[in-house]
């Protein structure tokens, strides 16, 4: 057991110096305070001064205009924008046009009619946390939605109209998504 050298430890040298920020309404002093939102610096001066300031300041994209584009919808001008879902190309007539270009740009995908309602086709979808999934075009009035991409065929044993293809340790499998139906195929 070695042997441990306190002077390393001692409180005063390794003390933080707290430095003071003076608000800048009322010149008491800033502390960090934690909200809903996230931690945030605010006046100690609480109800008789309302100044706050983000604790990060984070970088906000202003909409660029694209100069020479156009909306295909309305006809007035293109802009990138910022948003809760990341970076996007939208319409500067944003309230009465909510026009939006699709920024990824993936291959053509075979259209796949849902099995569901059989009026409207499975897209590919991303919610807000990054997960990819499968839902109909139809959506208010039809909710059919899958976790795994669709394969159009037919399940063979319940008659199903898609199967979802797994990627799985063993390999890629072919199941069915209903679960009454125990139909697995391994490709």
């Amino acid at each position: 057991m070695s042997k441990i050298d306190h002077q390393l430890f001692s409180a005063h040298e390794h003390a933080l110096e707290k430095e003071y920020e003076c608000c800048p309404d009322c010149g008491s002093e800033l502390s960090v305070k934690h909200g809903k939102s996230g931690s945030f610096l605010g006046c100690n001066n609480y109800p008789q001064c309302q100044y706050t300031r983000p604790l990060v300041q984070h970088e906000a994209i202003d909409s660029q205009v694209i100069e020479g584009s156009k909306c295909p919808e309305c006809g007035h001008e293109l802009a990138v924008k910022s948003g809760r879902y990341g970076i996007f190309i939208g319409c500067t007539n944003f309230p009465e046009c909510h026009h939006i270009e699709k920024h990824d740009q993936q291959p053509e995908v075979e259209v796949i009619d849902c099995p569901v309602c059989k009026e409207g086709h499975l897209e590919h979808r991303t919610n807000r946390f990054g997960k990819n999934f499968y839902a109909c075009s139809a959506y208010p009035k039809c909710k059919f939605i899958l976790n795994y991409k669709p394969v159009n065929q037919a399940c063979p044993d319940c008659g199903f109209g898609v199967l979802v293809q797994r990627n799985m340790s063993s390999g890629l499998r072919l199941e069915c998504p209903k679960k009454t139906c125990k139909f697995k195929q391994t490709l």
